[in-house]
C-alpha cells in the first residue's frame, strides 16, 4: 500500500483512510495520535528511613487513538455519502484498525467518543475520531497457524523377517513452534478437534521450562474446543464454556522468542489435531 506525502495508510475496518475510493472521494488521514504508546498503570510506596520508593508491576493502559483526516469529493452527493460511511465505520463494536507502517500492525477499537465532523464547503470535511483498543497490544497483521496430529510413530519391523531388510517408520512429533517477533508478550490459542479424552497442551521455553493446560474431559468426533490464553476461557462448540475441565498455566510467548507447542491424550486418534494461532505483538 503505498504512502501519500510520507503519511501512512491507515484502514478502519474496511475503510481505507489513505485512498482515492471508486466514488472519486480523496481520503486523507493525517494523524493517528495514541498509536505511538498507551498510558500506563503504577504506584510506588514510599521506603520508610530510606531513599527512594517500592515500585508496583507497570502495566499497559487501554490505548485510546484519535484519527484526524480530510475528506474531498467530486459533488455534494458523494460527500454526504462518504460522510455516513466514516459515522457507521467508527463503530460502537470491535473493529480492526491498521496502520501500515513497515511493519504492519493493528488494533481492535471500538468508537470511545463524539465523532467530530466540520465541512469545509459542499464537497469538503475534515473529521476527528477517537476510538479505543481495550488490549493495548498493537498485532502483526499476519496470524501465524500450525496443526499437528497427536505424537505417534508407525511401521517399522514385523517378524518373523527375510534378510536383506528395509526398516521404515513415520513419526508425527505432536509438536509446532509459534513465535512472537515482537517487543511485549503475546497470548496464543489452541483449538483442539476430537475425538480425544484428557489432552494436555505444553509450551516449552528456550530456558528448559515448561507451561502445560489439562483439559480434563473428553471431545468427541466433531467437537472443537478454543482455549484463549488471554481470555482465560475454554469453549466447545462455539457456545459452551468448558472453562471448568481446564487446569494448569496460562502460555504467553515472551518477545523475541519462539516456543514449541506439544500434546498428548491418554488414547491415540488419528483424527484428533490441535491447532494453535498467534500473534507477534508491540508495545
Amino acid at each position: 500500500m503505498p504512502t501519500i506525502l510520507g503519511l501512512l495508510p491507515v484502514t478502519l475496518g474496511s475503510l481505507d483512510l489513505l485512498a482515492t475510493d471508486d466514488a472519486g472521494v480523496d481520503w486523507v488521514i493525517t494523524d493517528v495520535k495514541g498509536w505511538d504508546s498507551p498510558g500506563v498503570r503504577a504506584e510506588t510506596a514510599p521506603r520508610q528511613a530510606d531513599h527512594g520508593a517500592w515500585a508496583s508491576p507497570v502495566y499497559l493502559d487501554a490505548r485510546p487513538i484519535t484519527l484526524a483526516g480530510s475528506i474531498d469529493a467530486p459533488t455534494r452527493e458523494a460527500l454526504e455519502a462518504a460522510i455516513e460511511q466514516l459515522i457507521a465505520t467508527v463503530s460502537l463494536t470491535d473493529t480492526t484498525l491498521t496502520v501500515g507502517e513497515t511493519i504492519p500492525k493493528q488494533a481492535t477499537v471500538r468508537r470511545s467518543g463524539q465523532l467530530l465532523i466540520e465541512r469545509q464547503g459542499p464537497y469538503s470535511a475534515t473529521y476527528s475520531a477517537l476510538v479505543t483498543a481495550a488490549d493495548p497490544r498493537r498485532y502483526s497483521t499476519t496470524l501465524q497457524s500450525q496443526s499437528t496430529a497427536l505424537p505417534s510413530t508407525t511401521g517399522g519391523l514385523t517378524v518373523p523377517v527375510t534378510l536383506p531388510i528395509v526398516i521404515s517408520t513415520t513419526t508425527v512429533a505432536g509438536s509446532i513452534t509459534l513465535v512472537n517477533e515482537g517487543s511485549i508478550a503475546t497470548r496464543p490459542i489452541f483449538t483442539v478437534e476430537g475425538p480425544v479424552t484428557n489432552p494436555t497442551i505444553t509450551v516449552q521455553y528456550p530456558d528448559g521450562t515448561v507451561r502445560a493446560l489439562l483439559y480434563s474431559s473428553a471431545l468427541e468426533a466433531g467437537n472443537q474446543l478454543v482455549i484463549d490464553t488471554d481470555l482465560h476461557s475454554a469453549v466447545l462448540n462455539g457456545t459452551t464454556s468448558r472453562r471448568l475441565y481446564l487446569s494448569g498455566q496460562w502460555a504467553e510467548i515472551p518477545p523475541g522468542t519462539s516456543v514449541e507447542v506439544g500434546w498428548y491424550a491418554d488414547t491415540y486418534d488419528a483424527a484428533a489435531l490441535l491447532t494453535g494461532t498467534v500473534r507477534s505483538a508491540w508495545m
